[in-house]
């Protein structure tokens, strides 16, 4: 009789057909959701420090949701990037029907009428001081008046025809003001995707730099509405109150080194739930590849299965065109 236990895991991952019979975890195109800059100027503008993201125009960005829809990726979300001389000290241009993202939602939508469209609401790059909200004299940010500016600013991305609005500013009671209104304005189908579990992050740095909002923020800092990385509780009670003011979808933000507050958000609600890989992730990665020290497809896809593993839905990546690809090829 053998002196090996009867119990022997290896047996299963002998060959690749038992380990894909085996699989918990499937990443797959419809899991991707690509983040784009779109600016205000001509042609492409790249983003010095996430190698192979561009701000783009509005041309440019109908050529990149070709290849998306192509690639049958189901959705982008799109971020402004204004151009420094329209923006305010209230950001009031975050709401003009002549805004960047209103143009952009609208020529998409007659273009791409399947593609779905999410927008960033936020004001940080749209004010002139780089925060999410507006200010007081001591540069407190005020949440209320807040909220009244980020409702007018969903409103306005809804008429162009954004399928889903992504309130990332982590305001208090933004998701309820911003769906009462919706409802109002008989835009009762347009879908929130609250950025509920949101943390005063170092991983955003490149992603500033990118919607122009680094220089105005300066030394400042959003530890007063963003959550402090050491909680992992209150993510679970920023989660509950925006579900109960009616968000469709949550998200976890930052992405990999929050992969326990994404497993205990699903545990917990079990409903749609999301992760941003940011910019400072993408960009280690990218860092890393083009030292030679990384395998750059090897390390991108294990990180967006982990996304998965951990319990998310889907994933906001800059690595969204790559990874499709990657699946498609096998």
């Amino acid at each position: 009789m053998s002196t090996y236990p009867h119990a022997r895991p290896r047996r299963m991952r002998r060959d690749e057909f038992s380990r894909r019979l085996m699989r918990e975890s499937v990443l797959t195109t419809n899991d991707l959701i690509y983040p784009v800059f779109v600016h205000e100027r001509d042609g492409r503008d790249p983003v010095a420090s996430m190698p192979g993201v561009e701000r783009l125009s509005i041309d440019e960005l109908l050529r990149v949701a070709d290849t998306c829809s192509e690639l049958r990726i189901p959705a982008i979300t799109l971020f402004g990037v204004p151009d420094t001389e329209r923006k305010t000290h209230d950001g009031a241009i975050a709401w003009s029907e002549d805004g960047i993202v209103q143009r952009a939602v609208r020529a998409l939508k007659e273009r791409f009428p399947q593609l779905g469209v999410i927008t960033d609401v936020a004001l940080d790059p749209y004010t002139t001081h780089g925060q999410d909200g507006l200010i007081d004299e001591s540069g407190y940010i005020l949440n209320d008046v807040t909220v009244e500016a980020l409702v007018r600013q969903s409103i306005s991305h809804a008429q162009a025809g954004a399928d889903v609005v992504a309130p990332s500013d982590m305001m208090d009671g933004r998701i309820a003001a911003i769906r009462g209104a919706l409802e109002d304005a008989g835009l009762v189908n347009t879908r929130i995707l609250a950025y509920s579990a949101k943390y005063a992050s170092a991983f955003y740095g490149p992603f500033r730099a990118a919607v122009g909002s680094a220089a105005a923020l300066g030394k400042g800092n959003k530890y007063t509405y963003q959550m402090d990385p050491a909680n992992s509780d209150e993510a679970l009670h920023e989660v509950a109150l925006d579900l109960e003011e009616g968000a469709d979808m949550v998200m976890v933000k930052p992405g990999m080194p929050y992969l326990d507050i994404v497993r205990r958000v699903k545990d917990e609600f079990r409903v749609p739930t999301y992760v941003y890989q940011v910019s400072g992730e993408y960009a280690m990665l990218k860092a890393a590849a083009q030292n030679g020290w990384l395998d750059e497809r090897a390390t991108a896809m294990e990180a967006l299965l982990a996304f998965k593993r951990a319990g998310a839905d889907g994933v906001l990546t800059y690595y969204a065109l790559d990874a499709a690809r990657w699946l498609r090829e096998g």
